[in-house]
Formats: structure tokens, C-alpha cells, sequence
């Protein structure tokens, strides 16, 4: 379950139940119903658009464990534990949702940014080696 829930969180919700429906495991069901849950009680109780939405956090607890027994061989008897769990998802229209587009975009101006202070940078330390270069020059002569 853990897994499921990690691959969802820091998503839109339409990406994450798009994720969820092509998942193929149990626990993706199960988190899609909590899910669907969830973006229903913002959507009624707290007044937000359902667009807008994006997973700020999605957390699987350990759940109270039923203990059965099972009869083995020779009169013995084993127990079985039934695991359960506790799902938590968080919904925020707080995170700002970006796009390939935009983030690409993004991407280009940081690479930019960094090359120009890499310049800056290389520069500054090119004068720096040259100054030490002539005063060890001149304390040899």
C-alpha cells in the first residue's frame, strides 16, 4: 500500500486517479475509493474546487491485526494474522500545479541563471590564479 500511495502524493488529483485506475494492485482500489472520498469532503465541507486540488500527503498506518488459527498437522495449530491499515490522504489547492510546458520553461531559466553565475564565477577565479601566478613570479625574482 505504502508503494501506491508514494507514487500518488505531490499530484493533481486527476493525475492521481488516472494513476490509481491503471494500477494493478489491490491497494490501488482501495486508495482510489479513499481518494474519491477525500476530494468529495473538500469538495462539500470545505468549499474548494475540485481542478484545483493537488495530494499534499498520502500516509498508510498500521491497523488493528485480527488473529485466527488455522489447524495443522498432528492435532497442532497455527495463527494467522489478517493485517488491516489505516489510509490518510491530505488534499491542498495551496501547491501551485505545473505543467510540462511550464516546467520546462522553468528548467531553461534556472540552466540560464546558473550558467551566467558560472561565468561570473569562473571568471572572478581565472583573475584570482593569475594575480597568485605573477606575485609568486615576482617573489622569485
Amino acid at each position: 500500500m505504502r508503494e501506491v500511495t508514494r507514487a500518488i502524493q505531490g499530484l493533481p488529483v486527476s493525475a492521481a486517479l488516472d494513476l490509481l485506475a491503471f494500477t494493478p494492485k489491490k491497494a490501488a482500489k482501495l486508495i482510489n475509493k479513499t481518494l474519491k472520498s477525500a476530494v468529495a469532503n473538500a469538495e462539500n465541507n470545505a468549499n474548494l474546487k475540485v481542478d484545483g486540488l493537488v495530494v499534499k500527503e498520502a500516509i498508510v498506518g498500521e491497523g488493528p491485526t485480527m488473529k485466527r488459527m488455522m489447524p495443522r498437522a498432528r492435532g497442532s495449530g497455527s495463527r494467522i494474522l489478517k493485517r488491516t491499515s489505516h489510509i490518510r490522504i491530505v488534499l491542498t489547492d495551496e501547491i501551485k500545479i505545473e505543467n510540462r510546458q511550464g516546467r520546462k520553461a522553468r528548467l531553461k531559466q534556472e540552466a540560464k541563471a546558473a550558467k551566467q553565475d558560472g561565468q561570473g564565477e569562473t571568471t572572478k577565479a581565472h583573475k584570482a590564479k593569475a594575480a597568485k601566478k605573477s606575485a609568486k613570479s615576482k617573489a622569485k625574482k
